[in-house]
């Protein structure tokens, strides 16, 4: 039986970090609305133009947009393995969530909530620089690129994203805070808390033990 799985967490709680892991070893397709409103943005499809106007200020993309995407994500990945990463993000997208489950006969095995204090957020996600051009991520502190702020893969100058920047990355706590963390009580049927501070192997470990 395929399993459903939602990372529960604010930004940079090491949420993507324990997607890959699982998609490596395990055979799970992440579903990360970052990465797909990135993606849209980048290509700047219609929505993704929309989109760009709430993510430029930290806020959150309107519910009926992030459900559009999903529901055409999960009709390709029916029987797949699926974690859900930074998503849902309000109590009215996990019910949207809930009934797009209930429609092709899933349901929510676990939710695992990333418990991490605001200021290891601010400086785990301000030091991160990312390469434009071939996607590599660094970190000033935790994983310095060789030479001064170029790719060590392929040479080009790194950037700070946008919301990577701290008054951004205060921000978004703050919505984190006021719009996702109701749904720590709303799952609290299914809600397993680990520590995000441990190592990613240890956290991965943690994870494979409750799926």
């Amino acid at each position: 039986m395929s399993k459903t799985v939602i990372f529960l967490g604010p930004p940079g709680a090491g949420k993507g970090t324990q997607s890959q892991l699982l998609k490596e070893r395990d055979n799970f397709i992440q579903i990360s609305t970052g990465d797909i409103l990135r993606e849209a943005v980048k290509n700047q499809t219609s929505l993704g133009l929309q989109a760009k106007k709430f993510m430029d200020e930290g806020k959150l993309v309107p519910d009926d947009l992030i459900l559009n995407i999903i529901s055409e994500k999960l009709e390709e990945l029916k029987d797949k393995n699926i974690i859900f990463d930074g998503f849902p993000r309000t109590v009215a997208q996990a019910e949207g969530l809930k009934d797009m489950l209930s429609k092709i006969g899933r349901k929510i095995d676990a939710v695992i909530l990333f418990d991490i204090t605001d200021e290891e957020v601010v400086k785990r996600l301000s030091g991160r620089r990312v390469c434009p051009n071939c996607g590599a991520v660094y970190h000033l502190i935790y994983n310095p690129p060789k030479n001064d702020n170029v790719c060590d893969k392929c040479g080009t100058p790194l950037i700070q994203r946008e919301d990577d920047r701290e008054e951004v990355i205060r921000k978004r706590l703050e919505v984190y805070h006021q719009q996702t963390a109701p749904l720590i009580d709303y799952y609290k049927d299914v809600l397993i808390k680990i520590n995000a501070t441990l190592s990613p192997e240890d956290i991965y470990k943690h994870i494979k033990s409750v799926l």
